[in-house]
């Protein structure tokens, strides 16, 4: 499920940021011989993902705190619940709070968001998607949530999967023109996937061999046509200002996946504090 030297390497990274030298604030305001208790409170309705990632923040900082989670990642939580209880040295827990916060809050997002995508498409066959569209950094977390959510991950990276762009195709000098160049110089074992945004396009890249075709911002109507066109040939994504409020509509269009990029590059992170007892 996770690696812990990728956590950790991303929790050095963040609490350089963020303390520095030092907080000079609870510094100032305590002793560093307090201890005490403080609770994770769901301040909304939250799908839970990043429990380990959230504890491991603590044991970061601070080897000697005590963690206990309440929720295991995927379960629906309701607003006012206790997520997890962390105690110990309340100088630790303090310097702690905010990264830890601010990956757990943001990871509870994602999942929160996706399981709502998910939950619109569960009479269609279509598979909701990420995509890069991540911040700088947190990918691995990012795309994890999304899973947890019960979405289903995108390529990883730019290494791990070929996706043609319209920028590739121009510099390229068309849609058979790129695809020609990919085959020519990649192993046959890479899936290649290019995107097109009219069902012209889409005839010259089924023809010049793409293995899977992205619909870029096409209409719903021409979506279906596209699926009717494909008629199961090659798989279709679609993609481009998918909301809440016509994903259904997209899916029930026979499409095979809906990249959303609003997953990862918008989320609200979920309403979340941490209370000292």
């Amino acid at each position: 499920m996770y690696q812990k030297h990728v956590i950790h390497k991303l929790l050095q990274l963040a609490f350089e940021e963020d303390v520095g030298t030092g907080d000079v604030t609870t510094q100032a305001v305590l002793t560093g011989d307090e201890v005490g208790k403080a609770s994770a409170v769901a301040k909304a309705d939250v799908v839970v993902a990043g429990m380990d990632v959230f504890k491991e923040a603590f044991l970061f900082m601070d080897q000697t705190i005590q963690f206990i989670g309440h929720c295991e990642d995927g379960l629906g939580v309701q607003k006012g619940n206790i997520l997890a209880e962390i105690s110990g040295n309340l100088s630790s827990i303090l310097t702690a709070e905010r990264v830890a916060l601010n990956l757990f809050q943001r990871m509870c997002g994602i999942a929160t968001l996706t399981r709502r995508y998910v939950d619109e498409v569960k009479e269609t066959g279509a598979k909701i998607l990420d995509t890069r569209k991540t911040a700088p950094g947190l990918r691995y977390f990012d795309k994890y949530a999304v899973r947890i959510g019960g979405g289903t991950n995108h390529r990883f990276g730019l290494y791990d999967g070929i996706l043609i762009k319209d920028n590739h195709i121009e510099a390229a000098g068309g849609i058979s023109y790129a695809l020609d160049r990919v085959y020519r110089h990649l192993p046959h074992t890479l899936k290649v996937e290019i995107e097109v945004k009219n069902l012209q396009e889409l005839e010259e890249a089924l023809t010049a061999g793409a293995d899977v075709i992205m619909l870029d911002n096409m209409t719903v109507e021409h979506m279906k046509k596209a699926v009717e066109i494909v008629n199961g040939r090659v798989p279709l994504e679609a993609s481009g200002n998918v909301t809440l409020t016509n994903v259904k509509q997209i899916a029930e269009t026979g499409v095979d996946f809906i990249s959303i990029g609003a997953l990862t590059h918008s989320v609200p992170a979920s309403d979340i504090s941490l209370k000292i007892e």
